[in-house]
């Protein structure tokens, strides 16, 4: 795998820092204005047109998010997906959702199920649930529906689920086709359930089991895997969803059986099974012919996914990421990666693993943090950042490449503990382009209401449009 070389500036300047002054003079110089979200969409769209002009000819663009709980990142990325599908022909949006849930949203915007965005989200139960069920990608799945129903079923956008939670899904749905269209196939699914017997359902428990005891389920993992690609020696979407969901398992497996490890190898096992994935769905929409139209995506995740891992100190820790890995797979100039983030607002998280959603203040940040300095260098304004390109070595953007903190809000948040949830980043290097918004509110969930106070919603939050 061909290693990406950073900026030149960013060899110089990775660990040392430039004054304040010197940072906002260069934030400044790669900023344009940002509307509110909530305005006029041709205002909107306006500010966007610079970030068009940077993604080009890209085929990948990762759109990114400082929290799973907040509307700006949602909406925002909402706008630019739309345009990137109306205007440049992308194919298909991968998300940070596990795969049959996601299959149920496919469907749907495919107009092969009846019903409401409302009611198809209401298939994401498993904790959190918040991340796309949501009113904000409610809105997102109505208008890819929409997008859609005016299209021949070849051009038809798809959605897709690019993570590996769902183990216990994915083994029902294979379960499922293999009933359907290769019964004799069946032995290796039911042995593959059986090996789990109590377990089943409990990926803390198989966590647990495997890491004192040798024996794993990886062996009928992988004969399933074998079974289900052999029943599925043919064309067609449901042959792809079968194989995918065993890929799902097979990795889920994997995943669940190193993550009371330590070390970075079930952070890796995720984000390596994410780029595979996104690589499979490039092949399904790309044309096979010689010369045959290259497929487009959109992927969306947190910024720890999609902002390049070399470019913060998750590399030191021995971490890889989906930024890293489809600028290495497919090419830098392939990729375009945008970061998102704010400097204080309210977000939805839980205080604990499994716990009920909250409506949590999100602190003004960190003073030495990135937030911060954008904070003072915009006069509290929202700003798009178009970063350097990578032969750019002027002095002015060298600053725009120091290692300053830059927040990740995960779906655990502890507000009193804010001080840690900070990534020493190479901002310039880390992401192609940058969504900064001073201040955030949090998403609305379509599950239950969140504990906390109401929140402070725009009057013109956008809602079915």
């Amino acid at each position: 795998m061909p290693t990406l070389r950073l900026r030149p500036a960013a060899d110089r300047h990775a660990t040392g820092r430039h004054d304040a002054e010197s940072a906002q003079d260069a934030l400044v110089a790669c900023a344009t204005p940002l509307p509110s979200v909530y305005g006029p969409t041709d205002e909107a769209d306006a500010a966007l047109d610079p970030l068009m002009d940077r993604i080009g000819d890209a085929s990948f663009v990762l759109l990114g998010e400082a929290s799973h709980g907040t509307s700006e990142y949602y909406l925002w990325r909402r706008r630019i997906t739309e345009r990137l599908i109306r205007e440049r022909g992308f194919d298909f949006v991968a998300v940070e959702g596990d795969w049959p849930d996601c299959a149920a949203v496919n469907r749907y915007i495919r107009g092969e199920s009846d019903g409401t965005p409302e009611e198809v989200l209401g298939t994401f139960r498993r904790w959190p649930t918040w991340m796309w069920a949501n009113r904000e990608v409610a809105d997102l799945t109505a208008a890819l529906r929409e997008i859609n129903a005016g299209r021949p079923v070849k051009r038809q956008v798809g959605f897709y689920g690019l993570d590996v939670y769902s183990l216990w899904d994915s083994l029902a749905r294979i379960r499922d086709y293999l009933e359907e269209y290769a019964p004799e196939s069946l032995e290796a699914a039911e042995e593959t359930f059986a090996c789990f017997g109590s377990d089943f359902g409990d990926e803390q428990g198989y966590a647990r089991r495997t890491a004192w005891m040798p024996e794993s389920c990886e062996r009928q993992i992988l004969e399933l895997l074998a079974e289900t690609r052999k029943a599925t020696l043919r064309d067609g979407d449901r042959a792809f969803d079968a194989v995918q969901n065993a890929l799902a398992a097979r990795h889920a497996e994997e995943y669940y059986r190193t993550m009371s490890s330590p070390g970075p190898e079930s952070w890796n096992i995720r984000d390596r099974h994410m780029t595979d994935t996104l690589a499979r769905l490039m092949d399904h929409h790309s044309d096979p012919a010689p010369g045959g139209r290259r497929a487009k995506a959109i992927v969306w995740e947190h910024n720890t996914h999609i902002g390049d891992a070399r470019a913060t100190d998750m590399a030191a820790a021995g971490m890889v990421n989906v930024g890293q890995l489809a600028r290495d797979r497919f090419g830098a100039g392939e990729c375009v990666l945008v970061g998102f983030g704010s400097r204080r607002g309210s977000v939805i998280a839980s205080r604990r693993w499994g716990a009920p959603m909250e409506r949590m203040p999100l602190p003004e940040a960190r003073a030495d943090s990135w937030e911060n300095l954008m904070h003072t260098a915009f006069d509290g304004g929202d700003r798009l950042l178009i970063f350097p390109d990578a032969d750019d070595s002027a002095e002015r953007a060298a600053p725009l490449h120091d290692r300053r903190g830059h927040r990740a809000v995960g779906v655990v948040y502890r507000p009193e503990a804010e001080r840690g949830n900070y990534v020493p980043s190479d901002l310039a290097a880390r992401y192609d382009a940058f969504l900064y918004v001073d201040r955030t509110h949090a998403l609305r969930p379509l599950h239950e209401e969140p504990r906390g106070e109401p929140d402070e919603i725009p009057e013109t939050y956008p809602s079915g449009v």
